[in-house]
Parts: structure tokens; C-alpha cells; sequence
């Protein structure tokens, strides 16, 4: 039998209102308060990079292929699809889907009402899986096998300023020579509340439109969005596909094209990286008065122990035993009141946030398991090795003061 972990089991149960019994329950709080303030924060900071990140992949792509221009206009010059560049992107193991696509501005006009938007021209190949999450009304454009679809998606912020609805009918004009305008019904409302990049100003029709508007043949396209299997590897990816497409063609991760929104992640996530570096050094600073204050209480049997030839290591594996079982129950507790948390707010929905702010209804969770194991394995080696500091008192103590320690 282990006599450290002995002698700890049967001083770890203190009396109901004694001094000890106090500082048992300050020490679990402060672990479970702490353990549970970090898988909240961690979770709620993995729901909210993944909603956003989701929601820009899902309108974009992870890469996009444009054509080489010193132009700063929204309307891309067109290039030609040609088999090779399709042969190209269909090699590449790492590439799940890709589709062309081009922007054409314009007005669109509903009664006495303008707006200028920005149409984005899409084909059937379109990743609707990854864009329906962001309907909130109606459906997806249909693509008639000839012609062109004579619908469009609107978000709900030009709707809403426009006071449309879905299957009325607007006229958008377009910015050519002669000036041309075409007649399409709204099929469809959209909402992903990044109103800067998207909602406020795009809307999303057959690109097939555009194409008769500047009289392209079908091959041609204002560019190509990628969708990938790893998004780790999307740097990797962008450069075999810069080494393997023409000159005139340039690749473009999407996280540059809006590195605003990447770079609030990342600022996002050093913060919260920062309350978890300061809630360990108070839980820490806890547990280390926490044990001096143990072993103050029980110096006489400290004193007991050394005189019957006990030696410092087992007596301070006693404490430390203590420590790491009051550490054990305030991480169960942690983790019962986080996930609890998390879990409620998941369901339940019950934080709402402003959508212009933070570019979403709620306060997201993203469970990630693999976070929340690591959360418990740094909180328990982490504290527990700090309890090595308080510990090494006991090395110092004197078999026969410590018996005369009142």
C-alpha cells in the first residue's frame, strides 16, 4: 500500500464547518470556476470563428482564380475556362469542388426606390449545400437548360430597404453602353449579416445573364472559385495551382481578400488565449495559499510523521496527493458547469448578440472535444506541478518544532 496516498485519504475528508472544511470548498471553487470560465470562453471562441469563417467560404470558396490586372474595378476581366485549366483543378487531389463565376454592378429599382448592388453571376455548378444555411426565405436560382434564369437571391438587408418580398419582380439596370436593364423575380432572401462584404450590396443571379449582357461565348468567366478538402492546406494548394495554370491567371486565398475579418479572428483568439493564461495563474495562486495553509494546519502531524523517521518525499506526497484530489473535484465540477453552460446555450439560444456587430443573431459554440481535453490536461499538469512550490515548506520544517506548533 501506498502510505503517502494513505496517510491523504484519511485527512482529505475535514469536519462540516471547520476551518479546513472551508478552504476544501474555496479550492474546488476555484478550480471549477476557472475550468469552466475557460471551455466557455475557448467554445464560444470556436462557434464564433467558425460561423464567420463558414459563412465566407460558403459565399466565396477557400481560393479564387482571377485574371492578372492592375484594374481595381469589381467587375473582373473575363478569361477563357479552357479543358486544361478544367483539367488542372480536376487533378488536384486536394481540390472538392470548383465553379465559375463573374460580378456585373448595376441599379436595381423597386417602385420609387434605388439601389446600387452588386450582381454576382453563378452557374448550376454553384455549392448550394454550402450556401443554403444562409436562406432565410425562398429558395436557390433555377438554371433553365437554354437561355438563362430570369431570377435572382437578394439578402434580406436590400429587401428590407427596398420593402421587397419574395416573387415580387425588380428592374436592375446595368452600367454598359448602351445602358441595358433586365426584368428578374426574386426567388429567393439571403442573410449571413457580414453586411460589409456581402449582404448590403450583393445579389446573386444566372451567370449566364451576365454573359449575354457582354456577349461572352460560355467558355468565358470573370473568375473560378476552388472549395477544398483540407483548409490547412489551402496555401499549399494555391501554389501547385500557381505553378501549374497560364501566366496571365493569378490564385487568391480568400482569407487575403478579407483579411479584415481574419485578422478580428485572430485578435479574438490571442484574447481569449490571454484570459486562459490569467485565470491558471489565479487558480495557481489559489491553490498554492490553499496548501500552505493545509500544511500549516497540520504541521504537528508533520512533525509526528518526521520524528517516526518518515521521510520529506512521503510527506510531501501527502500534500500533494490532497492537492491533485481537490484539483480532480473541482475539474469535474468545472466541466459539469461549462459544458452545461455551453450545452444550454447551444439549444436554447439564450445570449442574442447584434448582427451588425458581431456578424451573427447569438453567441455561437463550437464544440471541439480535442480543446476541451486539452483544457483539463493543461489545468491539471499545470496546477499540479505549481503545487510542487508550496509543498517544499514541509523539507523545512523541524520534527521537533513542528511538534510543539500550536
Amino acid at each position: 500500500m501506498n502510505l503517502s496516498r494513505f496517510i491523504s485519504s484519511r485527512i482529505i475528508q475535514p469536519e462540516n464547518g471547520g476551518f479546513s472544511s472551508v478552504v476544501h470548498k474555496i479550492a474546488v471553487a476555484s478550480i471549477a470556476i476557472g475550468l469552466a470560465a475557460s471551455i466557455v470562453s475557448f467554445l464560444i471562441m470556436e462557434g464564433f470563428r467558425n460561423t464567420v469563417v463558414q459563412k465566407i467560404y460558403g459565399f466565396s470558396g477557400h481560393l479564387l482564380i482571377n485574371k492578372l490586372t492592375l484594374n481595381n474595378s469589381v467587375e473582373e476581366p473575363p478569361f477563357d475556362v479552357t479543358n486544361n485549366l478544367k483539367q488542372v483543378l480536376g487533378s488536384n487531389p486536394n481540390i472538392k469542388h470548383y465553379q465559375a463565376y463573374a460580378h456585373q454592378a448595376g441599379l436595381i429599382k423597386a417602385d420609387d426606390d434605388i439601389l446600387g448592388v452588386l450582381m454576382k453571376g453563378v452557374s448550376r455548378e454553384f455549392d448550394t449545400t454550402a450556401f443554403n444555411t444562409n436562406l432565410v426565405e425562398g429558395r436557390f436560382l433555377h438554371f433553365p437548360d437554354s437561355g438563362y434564369s430570369r431570377e435572382v437571391v437578394i439578402s434580406k438587408i436590400i429587401s428590407d430597404k427596398l420593402n421587397l418580398k419574395k416573387d415580387d419582380e425588380v428592374i436592375v439596370h446595368f452600367f454598359q453602353n448602351p445602358p441595358r436593364f433586365r426584368r428578374l423575380r426574386i426567388c429567393g432572401i439571403y442573410e449571413t449579416n457580414l453586411s460589409d462584404y456581402f449582404d448590403s450590396k450583393v445579389i446573386l443571379a444566372d451567370l449566364r445573364l451576365i454573359a449575354r449582357l457582354n456577349d461572352w461565348p460560355d467558355s468565358i468567366a470573370g473568375g473560378i472559385e476552388i472549395f477544398v478538402n483540407d483548409v490547412n492546406r489551402i496555401d499549399e494548394t494555391g501554389y501547385e495551382l500557381a505553378e501549374a495554370i497560364d501566366y496571365d491567371l493569378n490564385v487568391t486565398a480568400v482569407r487575403d481578400k478579407y483579411i479584415q475579418v481574419f485578422e478580428w479572428l485572430q485578435l479574438l483568439s490571442r484574447q481569449v488565449n490571454i484570459l486562459l493564461g490569467i485565470i491558471l495563474f489565479i487558480v495557481c495562486v489559489n491553490m498554492i495559499s490553499i496548501v500552505i495553509i493545509l500544511v500549516m494546519e497540520r504541521t504537528p502531524m508533520i512533525g509526528v510523521l518526521k520524528a517516526l523517521g518518515a521521510t520529506d518525499q512521503l510527506v510531501r506526497k501527502i500534500f500533494l496527493y490532497n492537492g491533485a484530489r481537490l484539483l480532480w473535484r473541482g475539474m469535474l465540477l468545472g466541466n459539469a458547469i461549462g459544458l452545461g453552460f455551453c450545452l444550454l446555450q447551444d439549444k436554447m439560444k439564450i445570449i442574442r448578440l447584434n448582427p451588425q456587430d458581431y456578424y451573427m443573431n447569438y453567441v455561437p459554440v463550437g464544440w471541439s472535444w480535442q480543446t476541451i481535453v486539452l483544457l483539463n490536461v493543461l489545468t491539471f499538469v499545470i496546477v499540479l506541478t505549481v503545487l510542487l512550490i508550496p509543498t517544499a515548506l514541509i523539507m523545512r520544517i523541524s520534527p521537533v518544532k513542528a511538534i510543539r506548533f500550536d
